[in-house]
């Protein structure tokens, strides 16, 4: 699988761009060591003309490297936390669904198109205007907004394997309904998923960032969204307060992207080993 991936120069490059990122955030009190939001030149200094700020600083006088270092973790830990909510959610209520069939499939598909025909970031927003804009309501929430796609994946592939020969064995041998859900079934079915989950990450980033920009982000926490909806304020005349973290997401939306086609290529059993 490895020489799979390592094949796909996009997702070497890829996997090159997500390693910068872990390693930013893992050194991050190293890198830019105190509080990211306190105060530490003047306001709007511009980058490299202070060795203090190598990056400048915001209109608070905050370093804006010093945010994207810390905010990093932030963005990290809202991709990884939402994905498994919505992956777990997903999975479960598509295994349910794909392995039973009948009424149980009508009525869990029924609950999966009435959260879709709601746009994701639309229940999202209701949901953070309802629970609070706290840091762990925003991963839970995108968790929950997100979960309808990996459902619909995991029972496509549940239905397409309930009437293998190895789950006719298994049942023939008395095996329990749970066990060949979880254990004969589902390793089966999980490669699209895990390579759908960087697709899921990628979007829990941009939209916790776009509820930053709304003002609906966690102020007590540096985050990439922050910065960007705090440096709209200055962006005619000092642009690089919201260039530079929104460069950040790019490159890190895009690594999950690469990574993910490389990840495809890697789990096809069509390719050639």
């Amino acid at each position: 699988m490895w020489r799979r991936f390592t094949r796909n120069k996009a997702a070497i490059l890829g996997f090159v761009l997500f390693a910068l990122v872990v390693i930013s955030a893992v050194f991050a009190d190293i890198i830019a060591p105190g509080d990211p939001l306190r105060r530490v030149v003047d306001p709007l200094t511009f980058p490299l003309t202070d060795p203090a700020v190598p990056l400048g600083s915001d209109q608070l006088g905050r370093s804006i490297l010093a945010g994207i270092v810390h905010g990093s973790r932030i963005s990290l830990m809202i991709g990884v936390v939402a994905t498994l909510i919505s992956i777990s959610i997903g999975v479960l209520i598509g295994a349910v669904s794909g392995y039973f069939g009948g009424w149980v499939d009508d009525a869990l598909m029924r609950v999966t198109e009435a959260f879709q025909t709601i746009p994701s970031f639309v229940l999202l927003l209701t949901l953070v205007a309802i629970f609070g804009s706290s840091i762990e309501n925003i991963v839970i929430a995108i968790g929950v907004v997100s979960w309808t796609a990996p459902a619909r994946m995991v029972r496509a592939e549940f239905m397409s394997l309930r009437k293998r020969e190895f789950v006719d064995a298994a049942r023939n041998l008395g095996v329990s309904t749970p066990a060949i859900i979880f254990r004969e079934i589902l390793p089966n079915a999980l490669p699209p998923v895990i390579v759908f989950a960087s697709v899921v990450m990628a979007t829990a980033i941009l939209m916790e960032s776009a509820l930053a920009f709304l003002g609906l982000g966690d102020p007590n926490y540096a985050s990439w969204g922050n910065m960007i909806g705090q440096g709209r304020a200055v962006l005619r005349t000092d642009w690089y307060c919201t260039v530079i973290p929104g460069v950040a997401i790019l490159l890190t939306v895009l690594s999950f992207s690469l990574m993910g086609e490389g990840l495809n290529d890697a789990l096809n059993p069509r390719q050639k080993k």
